[in-house]
Parts: C-alpha cells; sequence; structure tokens
C-alpha cells in the first residue's frame, strides 16, 4: 500500500484481525514522510461467486442477503440493526466455507437459518419458508 499523503511505499508496523467482521486492522507508516496511518482491509465479496442450481452463477451480493435477512426479522423493534450484524455475521462464515471463491446458494441458506434460529426464532421459520436449504 501506498502512502494516502504522499504516495511513496509503506511498512505494516501494527495488524489485529477483527474475528466479528472478518476485517484486518492495520497501522501503517510511510518509508519517506513517516506518517503513520490506519488501514482496514476487508475481503472483496463481489469476486465471491454465489452457485445456484445448474450451471448458473452470480456475485455475491451482500445487500440482497440483507434484504432477506431483514425481511424474516421485520416483526422486530430492532430489525434493521439486528438484520445489519446478522448478515455481517452469515456473511463471515459463508466465507469460511467458499472454496476457490465460490459459495452455495444452500450453505448460505442454512447459515443464514442457523444465524435466525439461534437470534430469533420466528425469523428463523420465516426465512426458512422462503429459502430452502436442501
Amino acid at each position: 500500500m501506498v502512502c494516502i499523503y504522499c504516495a511513496s511505499p509503506t511498512r505494516v508496523i501494527n495488524s489485529r484481525p477483527q474475528k466479528r467482521l472478518n476485517h484486518t486492522w492495520r497501522r501503517r507508516q510511510c518509508e519517506k514522510c513517516l506518517t503513520i496511518f490506519t488501514s482496514v482491509e476487508s475481503p472483496n465479496l463481489a469476486s465471491s461467486v454465489v452457485v445456484g442450481e445448474g450451471p448458473k452463477f452470480e456475485p455475491f451480493d451482500r445487500d440482497r442477503l440483507f434484504a432477506s435477512v431483514l425481511e424474516s426479522l421485520k416483526h422486530r423493534e430492532d430489525a434493521v440493526a439486528a438484520a445489519s450484524s446478522l448478515t455481517a455475521t452469515i456473511t463471515t462464515l459463508a466465507l469460511k466455507t467458499a472454496e476457490n471463491a465460490r459459495i452455495e446458494r444452500v450453505v448460505i441458506a442454512e447459515i443464514a437459518v442457523t444465524s435466525l434460529t439461534a437470534f430469533d426464532p420466528a425469523a428463523g421459520v420465516h426465512y426458512r419458508a422462503f429459502h430452502p436449504t436442501t
């Protein structure tokens, strides 16, 4: 990575993985101007593809997952905040199962149902009704 101030090369002086959000926090120092700044790195989900039925592939769409989780949680007062947190959890768990940047649609649905059921059993039932896991 290059310095955000002078575009010179930087070096990492501290790094910490963020397990919950699947990000990596890094403290960097410019080799030329010696400025210290922080960067947060996250996986590029657009490069992952979802494998559905047949030979059809499509890019992973976090917003689509968020919308389906939100729909299952719409009966809750904290639906948006809960859906955001659960979507981050589901995405992290799904990325761990990805092989060669490919994630099975059924696997995403299974992870979503498991996560939703643990959080709110009614939401898990609702999600399963619209997103079959078999």
